[in-house]
């Protein structure tokens, strides 16, 4: 268990037993250590438990098992594993450019809860459609993919700012770093996910470690 976890699990046994006493022995809070104690067991440790859990379950929401836990996005967890180098999203995947364990949110840094207001209200909606609605298919972006999500690690490197598609046209680069010209819409790097055609290609299959 992760350390978070383990605290978690501590507070909630410790206030489990501090209840269970306080029910066994009521008279306790007779006096004002009793009191305290009381109010410690009933009130402080559940409110610490809860954001104790509320918190690991944000950290766990960033996993890319998480992501894929979901059964609409099962093909693009596939197309992390795509054999095949024109794939963006599995040319990173694969040569750990991006943390594997956290795939998804590396590069989807503003999604749902982690964005802004509009975008923790898309969250809800999702949470809606997953256990009441349907989701809608195909998915798509609410809004066109920030070059951040793409900057905030290439920005800097050598192989970004001296490949030569970015500096043939010396407007190129800046516009680029201003979000003028996108980096999956400039047909440079436009083939994503694209989970349609996934049957076409073969998989990538990666060896154990030993």
């Amino acid at each position: 268990m992760g350390g978070i976890t383990t605290i978690l699990v501590a507070v909630i046994i410790f206030s489990i037993v501090l209840i269970a006493w306080l029910v066994l022995r009521p008279s306790v809070t007779a006096t004002r250590g009793g009191k305290i104690l009381a109010f410690v067991a009933l009130l402080v440790f559940p409110v610490l438990a809860g954001g104790l859990g509320v918190s690991e379950q944000i950290q766990h929401s960033k996993t890319t098992n998480f992501c894929l836990s979901c059964h609409v996005m099962e093909d693009y967890g596939k197309s992390l594993r795509v054999d095949d180098r024109s794939f963006v999203p599995a040319i990173h995947f694969q040569n750990n450019l991006v943390p594997r364990d956290n795939a998804c949110f590396t590069c989807h840094t503003d999604y749902t809860m982690f964005g802004d207001f509009n975008s923790k209200l898309r969250g809800l909606k999702h949470v809606y459609a997953y256990y009441i609605g349907k989701p809608s298919q195909p998915i798509k972006l609410y809004t066109p993919y920030n070059n951040r999500e793409c900057l905030h690690c290439h920005l800097g490197a050598r192989s970004f700012e001296e490949s030569e598609a970015h500096t043939k046209d010396p407007q190129v680069m800046s516009q680029m770093k201003l979000n003028q010209v996108g980096c999956t819409t400039s047909g440079c790097h436009n083939i994503i996910h694209n989970v349609g055609q996934l049957k076409e290609f073969s998989m990538w299959k990666e060896e154990p470690s030993k």
